[in-house]
């Protein structure tokens, strides 16, 4: 979706600003948007209940300013994110779900564990979807005019996910840079991958468990989920062989591998799994060597976030909570 966790940081605030724009005041901002809207097929009614009184949100202007100093290891971030409370959460949140879960499966062809786990990870199963009202902070990013363009279309896409009805205004909540409900989607994440999975004419990720399950598996689905091929599974790395440029991108068939001497965590031999795979140490930087075989299935992962920290900690989980 975004993006926005890359890595967890330990962030330094710059010294606080007044919301200052470069383009002129918020009023005269929002008119452009509501034209924009209106001649999008926004109508009128939906503009006012989402835009009247709306006031720049100096605490979105102080969140998006923050310096990241990204200083966690990936033994640091991988145990904050496998602790006994989410692996626990999540065998729950499979058992509580299984008839749903085994639905979106059969539809969708995306194992249950994986949509389980980047739930887990993006909101606590549902636990804290963010605060923000969506609309005042996506207006208040894209006024503000340092990421104009992608934030004056997220809040476009915002405006007509309010007029479709999907959600009402109040309820349009998320975190101060607009990712909403459950899956953390942009909106124009929801306008592409959101889904209607109980039929019943709108697509609400923020209080409907199916539509939320169901979008989390159709975003995995659209951007490549191979099942059933795992995500990718720990490895031994022999001695000598060289680290430097393994990472997601330099990819090979499995047999490749096996000749240059990885092996499984086990010991044992790698699988016979078709097409490219490649290894993966989310610490190498900081000296950790652990190391994983991960092929098209963390790439689906990867889409939702583009961290190697996190697709591998979405698929460490998965096999916790699985």
């Amino acid at each position: 979706m975004l993006t926005r966790r890359a890595l967890v940081a330990l962030p330094f605030l710059l010294p606080a600003a007044p919301a200052l724009a470069q383009g002129g005041s918020f009023e005269a901002f929002l008119d452009g948007v509501r034209a924009e809207a209106r001649r999008g097929g926004v109508s009128p009614a939906t503009l006012s209940r989402a835009l009247s009184g709306l006031r720049p949100n100096d605490r979105v202007l102080e969140l998006d300013r923050r310096q990241a100093e990204f200083t966690q290891t990936w033994p640091q971030y991988r145990d904050a994110r496998l602790s006994a409370t989410r692996i626990e959460n999540g065998r729950r949140a499979m058992l509580e779900n299984r008839p749903l879960l085994a639905a979106i499966q059969a539809r969708f062809r995306v194992e249950p564990r994986v949509v389980v786990a980047i739930w887990g990870l993006e909101t606590s199963y549902g636990g804290f979807t963010g605060t923000f009202n969506v609309v005042e902070a996506l207006a208040t990013l894209a006024w503000e005019g340092r990421r104009a363009a992608f934030f004056r279309a997220e809040l476009l896409a915002a405006l007509r996910i309010l007029d479709a009805g999907h959600v009402s205004v109040d309820r349009m909540r998320g975190s101060h840079a607009g990712a909403m409900g459950n899956p953390q989607f942009m909106p124009t994440s929801f306008e592409r991958l959101a889904v209607d999975m109980d039929g019943d004419g709108r697509r609400d990720i923020w209080d409907n468990r199916a539509d939320a399950l169901g979008s989390i598996a159709n975003y995995l689905a659209r951007n490549g989920w191979r099942d059933p091929e795992p995500w990718g599974f720990e490895v031994r790395l022999p001695a000598g062989l060289p680290l430097e440029g393994l990472d997601h991108r330099n990819t090979r068939p499995m047999a490749d591998w096996a000749r240059a001497g990885v092996r499984h965590f086990d010991g044992g031999s790698l699988p016979g799994f078709g097409g490219d795979w490649a290894v993966v140490i989310p610490g190498l930087s900081r000296g950790d060597t652990q190391g994983f075989l991960v092929g098209q299935n963390f790439m689906a992962i990867r889409r939702y976030n583009p961290s190697n920290f996190y697709a591998t900690a979405v698929g460490m989980l998965s096999d916790r909570v699985g």
